[in-house]
């Protein structure tokens, strides 16, 4: 096996205190891009919520219309019996929270809401400032359940996978893909000059994330409190061995020839740079007042708010980030477990979305839902199974919102999107549900097709040009 010193410096990156400083390596070993015209006029940032396992999506859009309910109950008897024994959180139509969309009248009579968990979300929905996508998912091309069973249109690789179905979702290819669409979108932005210190252009609140990594950006991780730093740089401050540390831990008297050894203690340098930098601009800030909730996607969600308040002080103008929670393999045990994450992902989307409001960036910063796959209408018993298309979220004072966007395939079998078991053939691409994003974000035509490239291979949804038109 061989490798470039481009991919190991990477990976050292990952477990070194900062992968974002292999932004200015990286860019220094190919050259900065020279000709982009994506508009980074104002600030705009993303922030990806990615639920790790596969959401279930027939137990997050439900029907409601008293038809379609009954066949959903039916198919479900097992798993809607699950909860009511276990209580807190039923499926029963009287416990669902009804949408009003303003699109309602395509859906021919057929209604739909949200479970009781997710009030937060069910209310910026009515206020017109979420939407839902529904039926997304990895495609190669436009396909129905014909075409499916005879084969006869490209699917993308290890579909079902929950390691290559998360990497296609963030990048278009399987496990072993290098760069993700969140990254490109980043890259556009940096090749425009929107950020003075292009290391902070994305950030991740738990990794090295392939969503994020660009040809330009990778992503700087932030602790839920601050930036990593050497915690002996900390304890020895004011103190004359403070010095002789530094110095060590940033390879300051470094001299050794070779190329490798001179990139990695340069890494090392600029992270301890950049993290101190980052700390200092958090130092100064006044955190915002909004309460998040204790959880761990609560509080990566706070992480992201502060770090978004402290933007000037980072020279930023777009960004991305990534945050994630994990649960959603309801294999079994479903009545139990999903209420509980649904619940946080419900909680921390919505005390962020008011977090930006207190900083006046409600129109400013947008943040949509993502998940491996979505799972089967079918019950394995008290659990389901790993599906395929899924319904997601996208929230901010810029979206169009009040309105499904998309097909919702009916709560039955052996339909055009049904692929067995209720397991959904995506009627939109991943690619679709980026692409308003990238234009919202700034970026042109040309860009998007270079971030997205897949995209060519689907017809415009012109649906999906409004979602972002209160940009």
């Amino acid at each position: 096996m061989t490798f470039s010193r481009r991919s190991l410096l990477r990976g050292m990156g990952a477990a070194g205190l900062s992968a974002a400083t292999l932004t200015s390596l990286g860019t220094a070993l190919k050259g900065f891009q020279t000709a982009s015209a994506a508009d980074t006029s104002g600030y705009k940032a993303l922030v990806c919520v990615f639920m790790l396992g596969g959401a279930d999506c027939h137990d997050i859009l439900l029907p409601y219309d008293q038809a379609s309910y009954d066949s959903y109950a039916n198919i479900r008897s097992t798993l809607l019996g699950d909860y009511e024994r276990v209580g807190g959180n039923s499926r029963a139509r009287s416990a669902m929270l009804p949408l009003t969309p303003v699109n309602g009248s395509q859906f021919g009579g057929r209604q739909f809401a949200l479970p009781p968990e997710m009030s937060g979300l069910h209310g910026l929905f009515e206020e017109g400032n979420a939407a839902i996508v529904a039926n997304t998912g990895p495609l190669l091309f436009p396909m129905n359940r014909t075409q499916w069973e005879n084969d006869s249109v490209p699917t993308p690789k290890q579909l079902f996978s929950h390691n290559d179905q998360q990497s296609t979702w963030m990048a278009s290819a399987p496990e072993g893909a290098k760069v993700g669409w969140g990254g490109r979108f980043a890259d556009a932005a940096i090749a425009s000059g929107a950020n003075t210190n292009i290391d902070f252009s994305t950030i991740t609140t738990l990794g090295n994330e392939l969503f994020l990594t660009g040809e330009t950006a990778f992503p700087y991780q932030v602790g839920l409190d601050g930036a990593f730093e050497v915690q002996v740089l900390k304890q020895f401050e004011g103190n004359p061995l403070e010095d002789v540390l530094r110095r060590h831990f940033k390879a300051m008297d470094f001299a050794r020839p070779n190329l490798l050894e001179r990139d990695i203690a340069r890494i090392a340098s600029n992270s301890i740079e950049l993290n101190e930098t980052f700390n200092r601009s958090l130092a100064n800030l006044i955190p915002v007042a909004t309460q998040f909730p204790p959880n761990f996607l609560g509080q990566q969600m706070r992480a992201i708010a502060n770090t978004i308040a402290i933007r000037d002080s980072l020279f930023m103008k777009r960004q991305v980030f990534f945050a994630a929670i994990g649960g959603f393999d309801t294999h079994s045990a479903q009545a139990t477990d999903l209420p509980i994450v649904l619940g946080e992902v419900d909680q921390a989307i919505t005390a962020f979305y008011r977090a930006m409001q207190e900083l006046g960036l409600g129109s400013d910063v947008t943040i949509f839902t993502a998940s491996d796959f979505g799972r089967t209408l079918a019950v394995n018993g008290d659990g389901t199974d790993h599906g395929w298309g899924a319904h997601h979220f996208v929230v901010g004072n810029a979206v169009q919102g009040q309105t499904i966007y998309g097909t919702v395939p009916p709560p039955e079998f052996e339909h055009d999107q049904d692929s067995g078991g209720g397991r959904l053939i995506p009627t939109t691409s991943v690619e679709q549900y980026a692409e308003p994003l990238g234009r919202w974000f700034g970026l042109t035509s040309s860009e998007i097709a270079a971030a997205l490239p897949n995209f060519r291979n689907f017809a415009p949804k012109e649906e999906l040009k409004t979602m972002m038109a209160r940009a």
